[in-house]
C-alpha cells in the first residue's frame, strides 16, 4: 500500500513530539521546586505562620464565636491572596485521638456542618492557605473555624495536635 506525504509528515511529527519530549522530561524534574520544599512553601504563603497549643476551655468562646461566623468568613477566604499573619490555633485536647471536640463546640460544628464543609473547601482552593496549613501538617477536616482578627491576619483553628 503506497504512502501518502501527509502520512508521512504524521509520523515526522509523532516522532519529533515524542523526542522532544523524552529529551525534557528528565531536566523538568531536576528543575521543578516541590511544595516540600520551605522556600517554595514560603514564597507561596509570604506570610508569617505561627503555631500555639491550647486548650478548648480556654479558646471555646473564642471557637464557638468563630463557627457561627463561618458563613461570613467563606466569602472572605475565597477573597484572600495575602496575609501578614497566619495563627494555627491546635485545640490539642479536640483532636480525634482524644475522643474529638468537647460536647459545647461539637454542637456548634453539628448545627453549622454545612458551612464549615464549605470552609474547608475553600481552603483546600486557596494556595495560600492550604500551604500554610498543610506546611503545619494539619488536616483540612481537622479545621473548626477561622476567624479573621485585624486586616491581614487569620486564625485557624484546629482540632488536631502538633505533628512531632
Amino acid at each position: 500500500m503506497p504512502t501518502t506525504p501527509f502520512a508521512d509528515a504524521r509520523w515526522l511529527h509523532a516522532i519529533a513530539v515524542a523526542a522532544f519530549l523524552a529529551a525534557t522530561i528528565p531536566h523538568a524534574s531536576l528543575n521543578a521546586q516541590g511544595l516540600e520544599s520551605p522556600e517554595t512553601v514560603n514564597r507561596i504563603i509570604g506570610s508569617e505562620v505561627r503555631m500555639e497549643e491550647a486548650r478548648t476551655a480556654a479558646e471555646a468562646g473564642k471557637v464557638t464565636a468563630a463557627i457561627e461566623r463561618t458563613r461570613e468568613n467563606i466569602a472572605t477566604v475565597r477573597k484572600t491572596s495575602k496575609l501578614d499573619k497566619v495563627d494555627i490555633v491546635f485545640l490539642t485536647d479536640a483532636a480525634r485521638s482524644e475522643g474529638g471536640p468537647p460536647p459545647a463546640i461539637e454542637t456548634k460544628v453539628k448545627a453549622h456542618k454545612d458551612d464549615i464543609a464549605e470552609l474547608r473547601k475553600e481552603i483546600e482552593a486557596n494556595a495560600l492557605l492550604f500551604n500554610a496549613i498543610e506546611s503545619r501538617h494539619v488536616l483540612t477536616e481537622d479545621v473548626l473555624a477561622v476567624e479573621f482578627d485585624d486586616p491581614g491576619k487569620i486564625v485557624i483553628y484546629a482540632a488536631a495536635k502538633p505533628s512531632d
